[in-house]
């Protein structure tokens, strides 16, 4: 039997490619292992997003040149983002590197390592650049949909990513994914609906809606248009799932009509993920994000007013080319009053191909970043705790995932984990049969990141929640 290892690094989509190959490989007999020394195959999902996801791959790579050498038929791989961007760069720095595969050919992965083990050598395969062809033929060699899924890969069994569309259309002048993943594409409701009949027929009890800019979602079939909204409705009839989730979103499309849906369909979560990125209006237009601070705070404001108990999340870059000192302390400004649940910080990392390393100098200084993106944490993590403590003597519900990482139960008692309707992390002691269900669960304490509890017995209904 074969084996494989990989490793994945990047967002929730390339959790989902990961997923999506292995149980392609997994047909042809493959047998997952957990260090690349036993593996036969190799295989590296990349992230191009910083530098730094490119460079620990790279680095990785480095460390497989002497493993290469003391077994040559090894096939080693590199998929993803990275493998669109750089293409040959990777055979040229890694030359013992025997596959580069981009996010829009990964269906071909088990053919080609067969033709690699054949001795075809070196194979690269990757989507048209959106230059190089009509949008209908670029959109062609970016589409790549696998409806098989393997339940090891994923967060827990219980738990499922679902891809409602690829690619991105926005061309923010910092970022490479339109580059990388492709123009955008909603896949066809009856598509999704049908996958996710699928999971829920496997046990999955929730599911996240994952798209680059996911509420931009709109697919037209038989002359029926269905946009989020229209979906979540779909979905929300799909007997066993009991959790919607949906990332990324983007602010623009925040539509009332989608907010009202999350409000009344009692499957959806009450967590919005909406990337800010800067409060300055000066930056975000240097960024070519599409709106205003005004904007983005107007749609803060209808969020809380239509979802009143909604968990809003965001992102923030500092040191964005030309920030200044009042720029940041805008963003600061904007953290402070949004009162984000959590907040996803980065320092400004150039992206080659992007129009921001065509059009702006990269001149805030690296050490002026570093301290931004601490200021910014600080103020995040303050807020974070303060309003976990509102959760005192509540009881949320709670999807039990499994033990969590700290898990220091003994006996037939585990520390277990899950995440309540707006996916904060509860933590709690219980026993493993618990795992899998949604349960109240009582807080007792909370720190910035995590709340603690306990089960709340039911001595009445059909099911007994006990330890």
């Amino acid at each position: 039997m074969p084996k494989l290892y990989i490793e994945t690094v990047g967002c929730q989509m390339n959790m989902l490619d990961s997923e999506l190959v292995v149980a392609s490989l997994r047909k042809q007999g493959y047998e997952l292992v957990q260090t690349p020394q036993l593996a036969d195959t190799i295989l590296f999902n990349t992230c191009s997003v910083r530098q730094h996801a490119e460079d620990k791959i790279y680095s990785a790579l480095g460390r497989l040149k002497h493993e290469k050498k003391k077994n040559p038929g090894k096939i080693i791989g590199v998929m993803g983002c990275m493998a669109q961007k750089d293409q040959r760069l990777i055979f040229e720095r890694a030359p013992y590197v025997d596959l580069v595969v981009g996010p829009g050919q990964l269906h071909q992965i088990p053919s080609l390592i067969e033709q690699i083990a054949a001795g075809a050598g070196q194979q690269l395969e990757v989507s048209l650049d959106r230059t190089e062809g009509s949008r209908t033929a670029v959109e062609q060699s970016f589409e790549s949909y696998d409806p098989l899924r393997d339940e090891q890969m994923r967060p827990s069994p219980y738990q499922a990513f679902v891809r409602i569309m690829i690619g991105c259309d926005k061309f923010c002048t910092y970022c490479i994914v339109p580059k990388v993943r492709g123009p955008e594409q909603s896949r066809p409701a009856a598509e999704i609906v049908a996958e996710v009949r699928r999971l829920a027929d496997e046990g999955c009890r929730e599911i996240t809606l994952l798209g680059q800019t996911v509420n931009s979602y709109r697919h037209t079939a038989g002359g029926r248009t269905s946009r989020l909204a229209d979906l979540l409705h779909d979905l929300h009839e799909v007997e066993g799932i009991g959790r919607i989730k949906f990332v990324t979103n983007y602010p623009k499309d925040m539509t009332d009509d989608l907010l009202h849906t999350v409000r009344d369909l009692p499957k959806c979560s009450h967590y919005l993920h909406v990337p800010v990125q800067s409060g300055s209006n000066e930056i975000l237009k240097r960024m070519k994000r599409g709106y205003t601070v005004e904007d983005y705070r107007e749609m803060l404001a209808r969020i809380h007013a239509i979802i009143p108990d909604a968990a809003i999340t965001s992102d923030f870059i500092v040191g964005f080319c030309g920030e200044t000192e009042a720029d940041f302390e805008l963003s600061a400004e904007l953290l402070r009053e949004g009162r984000f649940k959590n907040s996803f910080i980065f320092k400004y990392s150039e992206r080659p191909g992007t129009k921001g390393a065509e059009l702006y100098p990269d001149d805030v200084p690296e050490d002026v970043k570093r301290r931004r993106n601490n200021e910014l944490l600080a103020m995040q993590t303050k807020i974070s705790e303060a309003d976990n403590q509102q959760f005192l003597g509540r009881t949320v519900e709670v999807l039990v995932e499994g033990p969590s990482k700290q898990n220091r139960g003994e006996g037939e008692l585990l520390q277990l984990t899950g995440r309540d309707n707006c996916d904060r992390i509860v933590v709690f002691d219980g026993q493993p049969r618990l795992i899998g269900q949604f349960l109240p669960v009582m807080i007792y304490d909370a720190n910035a990141w995590t709340l603690f509890g306990t089960v709340v017995t039911q001595h009445a209904g059909p099911e007994v929640y006990s330890l």
